[in-house]
């Protein structure tokens, strides 16, 4: 059950995996500008699950993506476990992507030509170069076996995105997600492509990593009632965060 009302938007630094510092971001839209993000502070503890509420084009995704290193903003920092990522280089930026973030988005983003094993090892193809990848081939394709077995996906390896349901194709961009073994979980509306039953058991998922193993996880969402089940929720309304209202 959530306790997010009785937090504040930020944590103390001392404790912080990813912090975020007067974080704006505005985009051109014709003549005008649309301020999308204004000024927002943000700390994320190890082992926190935070929920990021709010309404469609509020810019929830927007935060996600300068948190999670896939964008940047135009003004403020963004420091995690201590280094702010502005100052790193392109190659070590996305090596921190790479190997210490995991993503999973609302439209899933499988290769319909590769089956579910394929698709999970995706992530690990990218840091490694080919030839190390080969080297590692027959580890990496256990952790990914092992990995779809947690998520309950053992019995669909071979099979492409195509002969999934929609909650099976996001257990696979979680699996996907899982296989480098992140320090934090980013989830983009998880849920927002699925029906109602379906979006619970992948909230289950997300819940039962975050009880089990501790992962961090930080989750954008639309969505009320499943935000209340992360341990702390904010909102983010008119570019700014808040935390929750009881």
């Amino acid at each position: 059950m959530s306790q997010a009302v009785q937090s504040s938007p930020t944590a103390p630094a001392a404790t912080a995996i990813l912090r975020a510092s007067g974080v704006a971001k505005t985009f051109k839209m014709g003549d005008s500008e649309l301020n999308v993000l204004k000024r927002v502070d943000l700390s994320l503890r190890q082992g926190e699950f935070v929920a990021i509420e709010g309404r469609s084009g509020s810019g929830k995704s927007t935060l996600l993506h300068i948190l999670g290193a896939l964008d940047t903003s135009d003004a403020g920092s963004i420091e995690y476990d201590g280094r702010d990522l502005a100052k790193l280089s392109g190659a070590q930026r996305s090596h921190v992507r790479n190997t210490q973030f995991g993503f999973v988005f609302q439209f899933y983003h499988l290769l319909p030509e590769l089956n579910v094993l394929e698709n999970t090892l995706l992530a690990v193809m990218i840091e490694y170069s080919w030839l190390g990848f080969r080297a590692n081939r027959k580890e990496l394709r256990q952790r990914g076996t092992a990995v779809l077995d947690s998520l309950g996906m053992a019995h669909r390896l071979k099979h492409r995105p195509a002969q999934l349901s929609g909650g099976e194709r996001q257990r696979v961009a979680i699996a996907r997600a899982l296989m480098n073994d992140p320090r934090v979980l980013f989830a983009d509306e998880p849920t927002g492509n699925l029906d109602a039953e379906t979006g619970r058991q992948i909230m289950n998922v997300l819940e039962k990593l975050h009880r089990d193993k501790g992962q961090t996880i930080i989750m954008v969402t639309h969505d009320r009632t499943l935000a209340r089940q992360a341990d702390r929720v904010l909102v983010l309304k008119d570019g700014k965060l808040d935390r929750a209202e009881s």
